[in-house]
């Protein structure tokens, strides 16, 4: 039986339920990593995506990416919500910003992709 989604936030509840259908191990771990409680919900800050990601590669936050910190090389970053600041320096980095949802539609199968928590 599967656990009921707590989420409140009508994209949020959309979105993990559109996850879990997919029957891919890797979609449906980010399912779970959004049905977080709000206090544990994942927030990373770009200078740790620049930290483990290198140029042209594609990274999944199941959560918001803070502008702390700089990025040096294009990335894709897909998450569920972007600060101002974030969305500005992966621009200006040459980056490109999705949210899970378009990432979802555009590499159904999750591979080539670095999950960060």
């Amino acid at each position: 039986m599967a656990k009921a989604i707590r989420a409140k936030d009508p994209r949020r509840r959309r979105l993990i339920q559109n996850l879990h259908k997919t029957k891919r191990k890797f979609w449906r771990t980010v399912s779970e990593f959004l049905q977080k409680s709000r206090s544990s919900r994942v927030t990373v800050n770009i200078g740790k995506i620049d930290v483990y990601s290198e140029a042209n590669d594609t990274v999944l936050v199941p959560g918001k990416v803070l502008s702390s910190g700089s990025l040096t090389h294009p990335v894709t970053i897909a998450a569920f919500s972007y600060s101002k600041k974030a969305i500005k320096k992966i621009l200006k980095a040459g980056g490109e910003c999705l949210f899970i949802e378009e990432l979802m539609e555009k590499n159904p199968t999750g591979s080539k992709i670095k999950l960060l928590t």
